[in-house]
């Protein structure tokens, strides 16, 4: 919850490895559980209050492992406080070793994708898909996490890729399995979702409940200006190597920190002060230790 003093403040995170990049497209992906602390430490220093991390095998392939998940969170912990946000997002039905994450590493925060939807990369230089699925959350896969959730005291993220995702949360308040306070993630600018315009950001958060939180995730080349127009509406945001590899004079960036550093002039420059992790923790009603 918000009081004067954090009336303004922004809480940063930095999604310091995705589940598909590799160091073939950016070399400062970090693949191991030592490796993702590191940049969760980089993050830290620079100003980031939350680290959202999907886990990976040695090799880079992803791996919902809830071993490897445990390695991250003990390797981050021992050099920095921040908050931690672990990805469940799957293509498939099962998510048993999500579920036994969440109640056996308990990191602060989950996220949660809150609905189906298209989704694909259309490279218009090749004319031809990239690539062409469905990513499928239908409500019994999202009730089976939220539960975990509860039972953990794990704070649930919910990433809408569009309009009725933010408006489907309906049933769930209803039948008390989501609970407010409410934390949402606005994903701009993946095929198949909302557009990365100031007007998808405004309509989203006059959807969600009164007194939410909300950040934007804004993907590739509209990643800036769309942060940008998230401090303007009051939001937080999230940079990182899983959302863009590029820094704001176009340069790839060496690490995670130095998008963060990036991110944090961004807020001073419309005066704007990032939240330290006890101000987020207190911002996103998130018990800190438990």
């Amino acid at each position: 919850m918000r009081t004067s003093s954090t009336a303004e403040k922004v809480v940063i995170t930095c999604a310091v490895t995705g589940a598909l990049a590799n160091r073939s497209q950016c070399p400062a992906i970090p693949y191991t559980p030592q490796e993702i602390a590191l940049e969760c430490k980089r993050a830290y220093d620079a100003g980031a209050a939350i680290a959202h991390i999907h886990a990976r095998n040695d090799d880079g392939t992803p791996t919902f492992s809830p071993k490897v998940f445990e390695a991250i969170r003990e390797e981050t912990q021992k050099l920095c406080p921040i908050i931690l946000n672990f990805s469940t997002g799957s293509l498939g039905e099962d998510v048993s070793e999500q579920v036994e994450m969440i109640r056996n590493v308990r990191p602060h925060i989950a996220a949660l994708n809150m609905g189906s939807m298209n989704y694909a990369k259309y490279s218009p230089k090749q004319k031809r898909f990239v690539f062409d699925l469905v990513f499928p959350n239908p409500y019994s896969k999202i009730s089976r996490l939220l539960e975990a959730m509860n039972e953990a005291q794990v704070k649930p993220e919910l990433e809408c890729f569009d309009t009725g995702h933010t408006a489907g949360i309906a049933p769930l308040l209803e039948m008390g399995v989501l609970r407010p306070p409410l934390q949402f993630s606005f994903i701009v600018n993946v095929l198949g979702g909302i557009p990365p315009l100031i007007e998808s950001l405004q309509l989203q958060a006059k959807i969600m409940p009164a007194g939410s939180e909300w950040q934007v995730i804004a993907v590739s080349h509209v990643h800036w200006r769309m942060l940008g127009a998230a401090l303007v509406l009051g939001g937080n945001i999230r940079t990182g190597l899983e959302d863009h590899f590029y820094l704001p004079n176009g340069e790839m960036a060496q690490s995670n920190g130095a998008l963060v550093e990036a991110a944090v002039r961004l807020c001073r420059s419309i005066g704007r002060e990032p939240a330290t992790v006890e101000e987020a923790a207190q911002i996103l009603n998130i018990p800190t230790s438990r």
